[in-house]
């Protein structure tokens, strides 16, 4: 038997908050490239990129230096 296996309710739970944390990455690159498309002079794609190598800091430095001022 393998240490790394998780047998019973943890092993679901890590698997629950694991796939919480993808669904919101992935949640945080999406609205940033869309509204980056909208509000920003920078390619939207580069910011996508800031976003998914640094989720939660790609979203506060694209909200303080990415987005325009309308």
């Amino acid at each position: 038997m393998s240490p790394f296996l998780l047998q019973g309710g943890a092993g679901a739970l890590f698997f629950v908050v694991g796939l919480l944390m993808l669904i919101v990455q992935l949640g945080i690159i999406v609205w940033i490239y869309s509204d980056a498309q909208h509000r920003s002079d920078q390619p939207a794609f580069l910011w996508a990129l800031v976003a998914f190598f640094a989720p939660l800091l790609g979203l506060v430095l694209y909200m303080l230096l990415g987005r325009n001022q309308y």
